[in-house]
């Protein structure tokens, strides 16, 4: 049958190359602050102040590297930052996927009443909180202690029990009653049955839950005073403040801080672009 709009009709590859020319044109330009962070951190002092100011890089050198872990102690901090945004992560990652799992296939008193509680803790802005968490946070005697880092940050976990629960709930009732027949126990269904169908989900919570964590200044800012408990993004704006002329020191700090996310990112690439997906599908 012919065309009735033969005036409308688009060639397919024109809107491919259109649309790829958009994209990479879109990647190049996210891309770039990136590149310029790296190549000035290689960059010796004299070409980083070279005016016009070039990607070109003649005289590579790793001082401003050197130069960073010889006075700044980099590795403590990295060390606090992965210790405080990987406690954090792992604890979401398990109390949401049972909270989830709770909300989505169990039946209680009050179930939806509280999960619309959780739901409506979302949209209440972080910041209000900051000072009566301080005041708590102090009261207990948890300044500049991890203690004081992590747990008030695992009670942030409204966004998971909504990802994992939305989830779960499309999971046929079915396998649980199997579980059941079976002999299993709650949470051995929870272990044997839920976890293994919610991997895409839990790697993509984690990595969103560890890039938050990872990327928080405002909270360490708030009860850190001492330098040996500094987190990566303080350690990042004392580095700028004492060392701001040395922009290839600064730099180096930068990607330094970057590293982790790129390297848990590749590693759990195939479960978050899967989770995504998903998520999207199920909710």
């Amino acid at each position: 049958m012919a065309d009735r709009n033969p005036g409308i009709r688009k060639d397919p590859l024109t809107v491919r190359t259109f649309i790829y020319i958009f994209l990479i044109a879109g990647a190049v330009i996210m891309a770039l602050p990136y590149v310029w962070m790296l190549v000035t951190s290689i960059k010796p002092l004299e070409e980083i102040q070279a005016y016009p100011p070039s990607l070109i890089v003649k005289n590579p050198t790793l001082e401003p590297y050197m130069d960073l872990f010889r006075m700044v102690p980099m590795l403590r901090y990295l060390f606090n930052s992965l210790f405080v945004a990987g406690s954090i992560t792992l604890f979401n990652i398990f109390a949401t996927s049972l909270a989830g799992y709770a909300f989505a296939k169990h039946d209680f008193w009050g179930r939806d009443k509280i999960f619309f509680i959780f739901l409506a803790s979302l949209m209440i802005p972080w910041q209000v909180n900051i000072i009566p968490g301080f005041v708590i946070v102090k009261n207990l005697g948890w300044l500049n202690t991890y203690r004081g880092l992590i747990i008030p940050s695992m009670a942030w976990c409204a966004f998971g029990i909504f990802l994992n629960r939305q989830f779960i709930y499309s999971i046929p009732d079915d396998l649980i009653d199997a579980a059941r027949i079976d002999g299993c126990s709650e949470f051995m269904i929870y272990r044997k049955v839920i976890l293994p169908l919610i991997k895409p989900v839990l790697a993509t919570l984690a990595i969103f839950t560890f890039l938050q964590q990872w990327n928080n200044f405002v909270w360490p800012l708030v009860i850190i005073h001492t330098s040996n408990m500094r987190t990566i993004p303080l350690a990042l704006a004392v580095l700028t403040g004492q060392f701001g002329a040395n922009f290839g020191m600064v730099m180096a700090g930068a990607v330094i801080a970057t590293l982790p996310m790129l390297v848990v990112y590749l590693l759990f690439q195939k479960y978050i672009i899967k989770g995504i997906a998903m998520t999207r599908l199920k909710g």
